[in-house]
């Protein structure tokens, strides 16, 4: 090369090199309002299925949130079923573009995957920015009454049901993992639905007797909202941390039963999740005014009349759950003692 074109190539890298630095500029110094205005959000509901509480939230956000966004953006509402929700945590985390028009909703127990070492897991809870959820939830573990027996958690301890799971790094694989091996229930795990309204399917059908991991908010709407009520189902079990305001008294928390300081204290950290409630989020590096324009705008629709309205006609309680509390959930989780994280991990197969 002579050095005339050598000079030349380096001009150009230069040249080159100022362009980017200026598309970043001008990129990062626009408003929110400014990048919002004729875009589409794409709002992730890591499931199969949009039926539920997981999805029925997002769909009456997308009717209202639009109003208090800068730039007034669309809406577009997608599936992203896999391995319990991990595969829409990988896309949101490591694929999508960062730039925040990929918001994530998917149930709270895929935050345990990464320190379960589920292989599949590629994010790190820690660094999602987190949205909100609208509202507060526990999880509970049931049976489909005309198929077993079974009515009470100690029946459970002496007497195999089959319940249906997505995957075993799930709140409905991980759960009923959790009981058998701190409380002596004999649940057999049959893993691989796409969702976990394909796991009531299979009940209906007769494939397997019961859930543990059904969020009390989701079987109560919908088109299972009759269930407990008529006596479809029974439920066993709590799984939260503490027992819930709206649940009949009588269903014990599964925490109740362990039989040592360090048995409860892994069962607490695999309930913590439950806390988040229905967690939503966006990239670890998405512009942060524009994360912090969304969660001002979903502040406001958790006060809308409208969004108030489509909820209670599905059924579904609002008791929203700010950025910060699903954050401090988070980082309580990952700051847990090493000897209890890995008596968690030791609970799931490899």
């Amino acid at each position: 090369m002579t050095l005339a074109s050598a000079m030349r190539s380096g001009v150009l890298a230069i040249m080159v090199a100022v362009g980017a630095i200026s598309v970043a500029a001008v990129a990062s110094a626009q408003t929110a309002e400014e990048f919002y205005r004729g875009k589409t959000i794409n709002m992730i509901i890591g499931t199969g299925s949009s039926s539920g509480a997981v999805g029925a939230y997002p769909h009456s956000l997308s009717q209202v949130i639009g109003d208090y966004i800068p730039g007034h953006p669309a809406f577009v509402v997608r599936n992203m079923p896999g391995a319990g929700g991990i595969v829409a945590a990988n896309y949101i985390y490591g694929i999508a573009p960062q730039d925040g028009l990929t918001w994530g909703f998917i149930t709270r127990g895929f935050m345990l995957a990464p320190m379960l070492n589920r292989p599949q897991a590629t994010f790190k809870p820690e660094r999602f920015q987190w949205i909100g959820s609208p509202a507060r939830t526990v999880s509970v573990g049931l049976v489909w009454t005309a198929s077993t027996g079974v009515r009470t958690l100690e029946d459970a301890m002496k007497r195999e049901v089959v319940v249906g799971a997505t995957t075993l790094a799930q709140d409905t694989g991980v759960y009923p993992t959790m009981l058998n091996r701190f409380l002596g229930t004999r649940f057999k795990i049959v893993s691989g639905y796409k969702s976990v309204g394909d796991v009531d399917l299979a009940m209906e059908r007769g494939e397997v007797q019961g859930k543990i991991g059904s969020t009390w908010g989701s079987l109560n709407s919908g088109r299972t909202a009759v269930w407990v009520s008529d006596r479809t189902v029974t439920v066993l079990v709590q799984l939260g941390l503490a027992k819930a305001h709206d649940i009949p008294a009588s269903v014990p928390l599964a925490l109740d039963y362990a039989k040592s300081p360090d048995d409860r204290q892994v069962m607490e950290l695999i309930c913590a999740p439950s806390e988040a409630g229905y967690p939503s989020f966006m990239g670890p590096d998405v512009p942060k005014e524009r994360v912090a324009a969304i969660r001002a705008a979903f502040v406001k629709t958790m006060n809308d009349p409208r969004f108030a309205e489509a909820l209670k006609k599905q059924n579904l309680d609002l008791d929203p759950i700010p950025a910060a509390d699903i954050e401090k959930v988070v980082k309580r989780l990952y700051a847990m003692p090493e000897p209890i994280k890995q008596a968690a991990r030791e609970l799931m197969p490899e």
